[in-house]
């Protein structure tokens, strides 16, 4: 019987959101959502709900930041009463009094959200809505706290239990492939011809993670090449011109571009999930394959550079590679993690750093970035929980003899 309440809320729901656009109620989006947190009513929850959505969609920036605003200002918690609450719970630990406390501990404005969710197509609104709280409002301001709020949310809703790994290949509908030419973000796609020789080969794969809710969307996916023996040039590995190897006959697989695809889903980790279940299933139809690696960008390298003081453009090839090897392992931020987020995102995944590769990437963003230097993390899957530990607990940085010579020359 739930089900079927379900489905015919969500059918009246459709029905009244096509028959009712959002400019046709006259209360303010305040007295909306004051309406949608105190109405139990799933038809009418739907209905309202609907008519939030759809008016934030048509904000302009300001009115997006008055939003935001109520919802920081009277969405929150109130912590008189969650002192009170906690109080009655330590005196008398009953299960109606805890649930009261969590009640009371929990911000209005995550109540709001899941209210929002009911609506049908409503988590990719969700999603965009987070996107607009990033751009809008700063690190620093204090009605940034509800990005937690969305965090939290998000975290359960996106988690690797409900995403669904699909191979993305040229057989794949024309709107995603579309997506993967425009989310992009390591080693930009230039043409459908460019994607093809990406996607179609024998030893070319790609992989995408999606969420039930969002079908048609990638969340983040990975080009992984099919290799024998470790590469040293992205140039090489997307050359034109290449002759492709049969899979048969790889020993490697590189991960060589990872990119995340919804602004609003940042923070939110997929890759350490992604990486590895790329990497069993790879195993799994390929037993030849032996080795897993990456061949990464250094995206800051160059910066950190010149703050040293350093001339990259003056550097010797050898000089260039030393001081690649030194930033990855001893380059750090203030709170003693890596400087690079690239590296803090494959060592905490329990990759390690691997080699060293001057002369990688030529095109002018890898010159302009990382004066052409890559590196390989190499995930060997015998050592990279205890990579993964030893960089989480006390933020070390593993790495290859070759690396550590390199760095300490």
């Amino acid at each position: 019987m739930s089900l079927l309440s379900d489905v015919l809320a969500t059918l009246f729901a459709r029905q009244v959101r096509n028959a009712h656009p959002a400019g046709g109620d006259s209360r303010s989006v305040e007295e909306l959502i004051g309406d949608l947190l105190s109405n139990q009513g799933e038809i009418s929850g739907l209905t309202t709900a609907s008519q939030i959505l759809d008016r934030f969609a048509e904000m302009d920036d300001p009115g997006k930041i008055a939003f935001f605003t109520h919802l920081a200002d009277n969405l929150g918690i109130d912590a008189d009463q969650v002192r009170s609450t906690l109080a009655a719970f330590e005196t008398d630990q009953t299960q109606a009094k805890y649930a009261a406390f969590l009640a009371s501990a929990e911000p209005g404005r995550q109540e709001l959200a899941r209210r929002l969710n009911r609506v049908p197509g409503a988590t990719p609104q969700l999603v965009a809505m987070r996107r607009d709280l990033l751009r809008l409002i700063k690190r620093d301001d204090p009605r940034a706290r509800i990005d937690l709020d969305f965090q939290h949310l998000f975290a359960s809703w996106f988690n690797r239990g409900f995403l669904v790994l699909r191979p993305v290949n040229w057989e794949s509908p024309a709107h995603v492939l579309e997506k993967i030419i425009a989310y992009e973000a390591v080693h930009a796609i230039q043409s459908w011809d460019d994607l093809r020789r990406r996607v179609q080969p024998s030893d070319r794969r790609c992989f995408a993670f999606f969420h039930p809710a969002m079908p048609g969307e990638p969340l983040i996916f990975v080009e992984v090449a099919l290799t024998q023996g470790i590469p040293g040039s992205v140039q090489k590995l997307l050359a034109e011109d290449r002759t492709p190897l049969r899979a048969e006959d790889a020993d490697t697989a590189v991960f060589y571009s990872i990119s995340n695809c919804q602004a609003g889903l940042a923070g939110i980790s997929f890759g350490n999930s992604l990486i590895k279940q790329v990497a069993e299933d790879l195993a799994a139809e390929l037993p030849n394959i032996k080795t897993f690696v990456t061949l990464s960008p250094i995206p800051t390298l160059t910066r950190w550079m010149r703050e040293q003081g350093l001339a990259p453009d003056a550097m010797s090839a050898d000089a260039l590679k030393a001081t690649a090897a030194r930033f990855l392992i001893s380059a750090k931020r203030p709170d003693g993690m890596p400087y690079d987020p690239v590296t803090r995102f494959h060592l905490g995944n329990g990759a390690y750093v691997h080699a060293v590769q001057v002369g990688a990437d030529v095109s002018p963003k890898g010159m302009a970035e990382s004066a052409g230097v890559m590196v390989n993390y190499r995930y060997d899957p015998e050592t990279f929980a205890e990579n993964h530990e030893r960089f989480a607990s006390a933020g070390e940085v593993v790495a290859s003899k070759e690396v550590q010579v390199l760095a300490a020359g």
